[in-house]
């Protein structure tokens, strides 16, 4: 099983991450996410998502820059010259739609992001998250069931029955092995999958040594079934790639180079398939990560008419739009593609706002994913633990969004989940978790390491300091390898 940090005596750490509370605007941001009221200020349609992160966008915005939570990074820069791209986009393409297109999306995603880059910044707010999520997902399972057999989300249909106040249309979907889709409170099945695949790592991975391995079994498996209820390909591949990295590290946890090892197959892959199928490589995939062949097809031909609507190609007589996208405007595709939607969320924001709009989004993306990979916890299990269920996380819902759209609130909620590991970026470990947090006063005091106290008596053994943390010195404590 995956490394632990076990204790047989001293449980102060553990408990210390188990008693903290998630930070009320969490929370509040969380219900909004999973319960989409939605209502109007005249014209205006506003959500209780919307005016949770308008409150709060401006003093975390301001705070960020001023560097009360942590240093400013890269991507926090590409974030905001995002944004300012969409701006400049809309502006070329929809002027008359830029304020209310901007204002909307802009509040979603710098929203989520900025919440979870300023209250998720230790490993005790973290794991509150990640019990938060799960217990959200498991709490779902009951209604879930009920709408595979009805085919109706009760919570939306409730809501939508309050004076004054909608939510999200309830989506009508064909019946996939003999069950309904469920959407649960979301705007479309796909979204309620990709929200349960994400608590997966969590429970898994993250709350190893955290809760008992019993409980942690039958959370995680009450994670996957309810994710599985969504029946959309996009969740499930969500799924199987953490459980292939999972069971990656199992099998190979004592293999240096497991993940280079790991890269350099998918690449050996990708190279064979290209020379042997007369399918490309993409289209391979595709018709693995979908429900029916059709499908396969299908979104194989929305990437590469998608393509060609930024980049231009002359064969199809299409122009392309490099730079600003096309905004708002109908993309050129076949006659009888009768559909306009787009399944694949990095291509829509190349299509929507030009290379300049996808490559500030995308780099900023990765940039934080390679860091945090790279981040060495060797001296502290439980950071490895949450760094591991968080990359799970983001490598699987990074492939997802190529084959979905996200938008509304789970767009905002990736966005969320995102910051909520950029800590991870810059944390230490400590003996005391709730010293985890990076800062030059903490760094000054381990240079200050003694054997005597001010007084001059001799201290008891206390915590040896390495570079990047402290190793508790108590016989109480062991790092072992679990079965």
């Amino acid at each position: 099983m995956i490394d632990r940090l076990e204790s047989t005596g001293n449980t102060n750490d553990i408990a210390s991450l188990s008693r903290t509370a998630l930070p009320t605007i969490v929370v509040m941001y969380l219900f909004c996410v999973v319960v989409p009221i939605t209502f109007y200020v005249g014209p205006l349609m506003m959500t209780t998502l919307r005016v949770v992160a308008i409150i709060v966008v401006i003093p975390l915005a301001v705070n960020l820059l001023r560097g009360k939570y942590g240093r400013i990074i890269i991507t926090d820069i590409l974030f905001f010259a995002h944004l300012f791209w969409v701006a400049i986009s809309f502006l070329v393409n929809n002027p008359d739609r830029m304020i209310e297109q901007v204002g909307s999306n802009g509040i979603e995603f710098l929203g989520g992001y900025l919440i979870g880059r300023a209250y998720i910044r230790s490993a005790e707010s973290f794991a509150a998250l990640c019990r938060f999520l799960i217990l959200l997902v498991i709490s779902s399972l009951p209604l879930a069931l009920y709408e595979a057999e009805s085919g109706r989300p009760l919570v939306v249909e409730y809501i939508r029955n309050i004076p004054g106040l909608t939510s999200v249309s309830i989506i009508t979907k064909e019946q996939r092995m003999g069950l309904e889709r469920v959407q649960s409170t979301f705007a479309h099945p796909i979204h309620f999958g990709l929200f349960c695949s994400v608590a997966f790592s969590l429970a898994f991975v993250a709350m190893q040594g955290l809760i008992s391995d019993m409980k942690r079994y039958i959370t995680s498996a009450l994670v996957l079934f309810t994710g599985i209820l969504a029946l959309s390909s996009g969740a499930l591949l969500a799924l199987v790639m953490q459980i292939g990295l999972i069971g990656w590290y199992l099998i190979f946890r004592n293999t240096p180079n497991r993940w280079w090892i790991l890269f350099g197959l998918g690449v050996f892959s990708y190279i064979v398939i290209d020379i042997l199928s007369n399918r490309t490589p993409l289209e391979v995939f595709m018709s693995y990560a979908t429900f029916s062949a059709h499908n396969a097809y299908w979104r194989s031909i929305i990437f590469e008419w998608g393509f060609a609507n930024i980049v231009g190609s002359a064969e199809k007589g299409i122009e392309g739009s490099p730079l600003f996208g096309i905004g708002l405007d109908d993309w050129i595709r076949p006659s009888y593609m009768y559909s306009g939607s787009m399944d694949n969320f990095w291509l829509v924001m190349g299509v929507r706002y030009g290379l300049p709009g996808f490559f500030t989004l995308a780099i900023g993306y990765l940039l934080v994913i390679a860091k945090v990979m790279n981040r060495d916890f060797s001296n502290s299990l439980v950071l490895t633990q949450f760094r591991r269920a968080w990359v799970f996380t983001f490598l699987g819902l990074t492939f997802t969004l190529c084959t979905v759209h996200v938008w509304t609130n789970i767009y905002s909620f990736v966005t969320f989940m995102f910051g909520s590991g950029v800590w991870l970026i810059t944390a230490e470990a400590r003996e005391n978790p709730k010293e985890y947090e990076d800062t030059e006063k903490d760094r000054r005091r381990k240079s200050n390491f003694t054997r005597f106290s001010r007084s001059g008596k001799r201290d008891t053994p206390g915590p040896l300091t390495h570079a990047r943390g402290t190793l508790p010195m108590s016989s109480n404590r062991r790092v072992k390898q679990s079965a």
